[in-house]
């Protein structure tokens, strides 16, 4: 049974910083493409960052530069470390594979003020 755990969310004032954790079970991250999402309220879920099984990462235009992807193979976890975060980025981020989702966890609420 897979399941995917995301923690690290919180309140930051704009030009904070975040990290970001996904810890899989029942799934093997080093050996999928794996990528962060994010919904905001009333928007659709959009792919922001993914990582390669053999480690090269992609990114939005829109957090390129800001936003950090990286992978702990020995903890099976996914990372995402936020810099210089906008309000814009306030949103609910999950982790899955980059494509054939597996259960989407319940995510992590960040929430950045102005």
């Amino acid at each position: 049974q897979v399941q995917l755990v995301e923690s690290g969310g919180g309140l930051v004032q704009a030009g904070g910083s975040l990290r970001l954790s996904c810890a899989g079970s029942g799934i093997i991250f080093s050996i999928n493409v794996m990528g962060w999402y994010r919904q905001a309220p009333g928007k659709q879920r959009e792919l922001v960052a993914f990582i390669s099984s053999g480690g090269s990462t992609n990114y939005a235009d829109s957090v390129k530069g800001r936003f950090t992807i990286f992978r702990d193979n020995a903890k099976n976890t996914v990372y995402l470390q936020m810099n210089s975060l906008k309000p814009e980025d306030t949103a609910v981020y999950y982790c899955n594979k980059r494509q054939y989702w597996v259960p989407w966890g319940q995510g992590t609420q960040v929430t950045v003020s102005s």
